[in-house]
């Protein structure tokens, strides 16, 4: 399920009752969660995604995994832009 920047409105204590409430689900839900808030995401994040563009047209996937087995290094890739 995507949720995007729908903690962005939320003060610091509705902040933490959203990060328990994915924590409470994502044991049977996966959520996909577009957030700039580092707490949302060192919080409940269990993998973390991003994209870097160290020179113009060239993107590259950086992933980070928060808890547990590394993130797997095959699905981390360089995309050129067309």
């Amino acid at each position: 399920m995507p949720l995007d920047e729908v903690d962005a409105p939320l003060d610091d204590q509705n902040v933490g009752r959203f990060v328990k409430m994915l924590s409470q689900f994502k044991a049977n839900t996966q959520f996909i969660v577009i957030t700039h808030n580092p707490r949302t995401t060192t919080e409940a994040g269990v993998a973390v995604y991003g994209v870097n563009m160290h020179e113009p047209g060239v993107s590259s996937l950086v992933s980070v995994r928060m808890k547990g087995q590394p993130v797997d290094e095959d699905a981390v890739e360089t995309v050129s832009a067309s």
